[in-house]
């Protein structure tokens, strides 16, 4: 009986192994953008390739990940949409239980950056009847996969050429991939400078989806 026990509690400790590392962490976050090559994927976690391959086949051994051929291409992406909201619950208590993490994500958005205290459905009724601008700033293959009802899509690269394109008398709410993801962040900036009502939504795809609410694609 202590046998079965052990092997029943290593299978699940198997999935905790996959997960204590900060970069297989961020790659999980990645991926809940969408598929991606390990080439897109390493240059945006900045890592090697090959340590890149080898978080992903953790990932795999864990069914976590699986990947598919599109031509001479190799697509990782995430074995499930549960998978996404264990990193999103698994990120949520660690803000909870850890002051250090809740100071680091203070830096990212200083007060007064918040949405008016504005709850989730309100954004989307508001966003609908076109009284605010959802912004995502994300790269454009990453909106075209998944992205926030009536969510425009605006990457944060092209954001200062682009600016004549947004209306300047309607608040503008940016979201990217996330709480840790600095892309919003960077675009509120511009924008404010600029003169823009701007606002910074912390949510992404995967949190947004967590919570119960549509995703577009």
């Amino acid at each position: 009986m202590r046998e079965l026990k052990n092997h029943l509690y290593e299978q699940v400790a198997r999935i905790g192994k996959a997960l204590a590392s900060p970069k297989r962490l961020e790659l999980i976050e990645l991926l809940c953008q969408g598929e991606k090559t390990v080439e897109v994927l390493a240059a945006q976690a900045e890592i090697s390739v090959k340590l890149a391959s080898a978080h992903l086949k953790a990932l795999r051994l864990a069914r976590l990940a699986e990947t598919r051929k599109d031509g001479k291409y190799v697509l990782y992406r995430l074995a499930n949409d549960s998978v996404a909201d264990l990193w999103v619950a698994l990120r949520a208590e660690a803000e909870e239980r850890l002051a250090e993490l809740q100071v680091a994500l203070a830096s990212i958005v200083a007060h007064g950056d918040e949405l008016e205290h504005l709850d989730r459905t309100t954004i989307l009724k508001k966003a609908k009847a076109g009284e605010i601008l959802v912004l995502d700033v994300r790269p454009a293959q990453e909106y075209a996969s998944a992205h926030l009802p009536h969510a425009r899509s605006l990457p944060v690269d092209e954001l200062k050429k682009r600016l004549a394109e947004l209306p300047t008398d309607t608040p503008v709410v940016a979201y990217c991939r996330g709480p840790f993801c600095l892309m919003a962040r960077d675009a509120v900036k511009l924008l404010r400078k600029k003169g823009y009502r701007a606002f910074h939504l912390s949510d992404g795809v995967a949190e947004w989806r967590a919570h119960g609410l549509p995703i577009e694609a």
